[in-house]
């Protein structure tokens, strides 16, 4: 068994496209963790320049990716632009 990392944690306000969000909570759900604990561990192996999943997860995500209608991929990246909800108003949080 590794040995824990006792590390500070912070709240953050990030915005994040809605799809992508239900996506990586449904996936944090399906692993037992917390979507935090989900987040630092895909950072920590792009970091690395290592796959943060293996087959049978990346087919679980495509099946979660199905039921939220993600359609973004990789090709996406950087490319985002927000959609005006309404005149003056901000996208809700979910």
């Amino acid at each position: 068994m590794s040995k824990k990392v006792q590390v500070e944690r912070i709240q953050t306000g990030m915005r994040i496209e809605k799809r992508i969000l239900k996506t990586l909570k449904a996936l944090a759900e399906y692993l037992d963790m917390t979507l935090g604990d989900l987040i630092e561990g895909i950072v920590l192996h792009a970091f690395d320049g290592k796959a943060p999943f293996g087959k049978g997860v990346i087919g679980k995500i495509q099946e979660i990716k199905k039921v939220y209608e993600l359609d973004l991929d990789a090709s996406h990246s950087h490319k985002l632009i927000e959609k005006r909800v309404a005149e003056g108003k901000r996208a809700s949080y979910c």
